[in-house]
């Protein structure tokens, strides 16, 4: 292989990283996991303390989107929290689509049952679908805000990025989860428990699990990358 195309084709690699790629890839589906996910509210034993089950689910977004602005730059960030709203909104609008096309004639007759309890869910999560983009947008934003401005030098180690990482999703969660639950489930039910239970689950595990997670994003952005670069060489 001459250098001339060599270097086009290293070029053309780089232009957009594999870790960059998968990453964006990941949060696309995790947005609209997320809003799936957040139906189902999940008790913490051994108390009256629940979480919407959407959390999980959420907390990768916080890994991902974190991730990203450490190695690709807070700009980089930001526009992958922005664009997280176009499959978002797709899912959205797909989902609306099916529920109002007609049941086949023996899913009436052999499944009722199913269709009744797809169509229960999903017509009911309308709030849902609603409260996800305002939580999504506000915390996700301020995530990747706190964790770039706490960044004390251009290439911070290991204890700095995992510190920062505790800190801008302990932040961002807690305020993800009153705007979110507020919006979702405010005059439905009671929901000091889910709120507090929420705020409590998100803020350990942004502090326990989310750094650990961020630098073994890293490691494996770094890692797709490096392995990119080798194969186009």
């Amino acid at each position: 292989m001459s250098d001339e195309i060599k270097q086009e084709t290293m070029a053309r690699a780089l232009a957009m990283p594999r870790g960059l790629f998968v990453y964006m890839l990941l949060y696309g589906g995790m947005t609209v996991l997320a809003g799936v996910l957040a139906f189902k509210q999940v008790q913490l034993p051994p108390t009256d303390l629940a979480v919407e089950a959407g959390i999980f689910a959420f907390l990768l977004l916080v890994v991902i989107s974190s991730t990203v602005a450490q190695l690709y730059g807070q700009k980089t960030a930001t526009r992958i929290v922005w664009w997280g709203f176009v499959p978002l909104g797709i899912s959205s609008l797909l989902m609306w689509f099916v529920l109002g096309l007609p049941a086949s004639t023996e899913m009436l007759e052999f499944r009722p049952d199913d269709l009744a309890a797809f169509e229960q869910v999903h017509r009911s999560t309308w709030r849902v679908w609603l409260a996800g983009p305002a939580a999504y947008l506000v915390s996700l934003l301020l995530n990747v805000w706190i964790f770039s401005k706490l960044r004390g030098g251009n290439d911070g180690g290991t204890i700095s990025l995992m510190v920062r990482g505790a800190i801008a999703s302990a932040l961002s969660q807690a305020i993800d989860s009153v705007i979110f639950i507020t919006l979702a489930f405010y005059g439905q039910f009671e929901i000091t428990n889910l709120l507090i239970g929420q705020v409590v689950a998100k803020v350990v595990l942004s502090l326990v699990l989310v750094p650990f997670l961020i630098t073994l994003g890293v490691k494996l952005a770094q890692w797709l990358d490096g392995a990119e670069t080798e194969e186009a060489e």
